[in-house]
């Protein structure tokens, strides 16, 4: 997205989440494909298009043809022949990709294992919401550089926030990803960097944000899990933050692991609202993406 289309979809949902009924998806249907489970992703798009007018129509991969007796070329073609767009969420990036080449129709990427962007616009919408000095503030992502890491750095810099990626070694983003994020900063007039130390990370931050250590479809690693445990988001790093700081996850949340109770409930917390906003940001992207006139 250029910056002004990033801005014109948040600007959108705010108006959403005041007036939320409307008709821009009247007579449009909504492919939502699912190759992973789903809480927040599923009720959110499939309330969000039935606001505005729409049908929105479940797939389950399993119950699909597509990579067994169908390519996914030949699955876009036809769905797009029948609906107005498609919104999956799976596993490997490079097959919405190849969706999205194949298709005639938009495709939305509700999360990979490389990226999660409708994440990254909520989490940016909500900060926006909390802090609305929010140019030049820093955000500070504890854990693994997950899919969730990335999209939040590439929506932050784009929103103006330095972004700290507090993550031990082994949870490295890949290199050639980190790169495109620093690329995108510069062109942001912004920073994002690693930083390995979380007290050191935690300090002046006006947002902590931490996701699971591991994503589903990965193996539990020991390895991994016990590298994280310095990085658990708790009281500790919530005083090195600025008083006014913001505590995010995009759930589901292992409490007790990644977070606290106190972290996930205190008056800090954003944690709800974040989950509440993928509606409103959901229902921007999707009347932007189908060409209907904004809020």
């Amino acid at each position: 997205m250029s910056k002004q289309e990033f801005e014109a979809v948040l600007s959108d949902a705010a108006a959403w989440k005041q007036t939320p009924i409307g008709e821009q998806l009247a007579g449009k249907t909504i492919a939502l494909i699912f190759g992973k489970p789903s809480t927040r992703t599923r009720v959110s798009f499939s309330v969000g298009i039935h606001q505005l007018g729409g049908l929105p129509f479940h797939l389950s991969e399993q119950d699909m043809q597509i990579r067994t007796s169908e390519s996914i070329e030949d699955t876009a073609r036809v769905l797009s022949r029948y609906v107005d767009a498609i919104v999956i969420r799976t596993f490997a990036q490079q097959d919405v990709v190849e969706l999205a080449a194949a298709a005639s129709v938009p495709v939305i990427n509700a999360l990979t294992d490389e990226q999660h962007p409708c994440q990254g616009l909520t989490d940016v919408f909500t900060l926006r919401e909390r802090l609305p000095d929010y140019a030049g503030r820093k955000i500070t992502y504890l854990g693994d550089g997950n899919n969730v890491a990335a999209s939040l750095a590439q929506a932050g810099v784009m929103s103006g926030f330095k972004v700290c990626l507090c993550v031990p070694e082994v949870c490295d983003l890949a290199a050639e990803r980190m790169r495109e994020l620093e690329g995108l900063a510069l062109e942001h007039s912004t920073e994002v960097w690693v930083e390995r130390d979380p007290q050191a990370a935690a300090t002046g931050a006006s947002a902590l944000y931490t996701d699971v250590w591991i994503s589903m479809g990965q193996d539990s690693d020991g390895e991994k899990r016990q590298a994280l445990m310095p990085y658990q988001l708790n009281r500790e790093l919530i005083q090195k933050a600025l008083p006014e700081v913001v505590v995010m996850h995009c759930l589901p949340a292992h409490r007790g692991e990644e977070i606290t109770d106190e972290a996930m409930d205190g008056p800090w917390s954003a944690v709800l609202d974040q989950a509440e906003n993928r509606l409103h940001v959901q229902k921007s992207l999707l009347v932007f993406l189908l060409g209907g006139a904004g809020h």
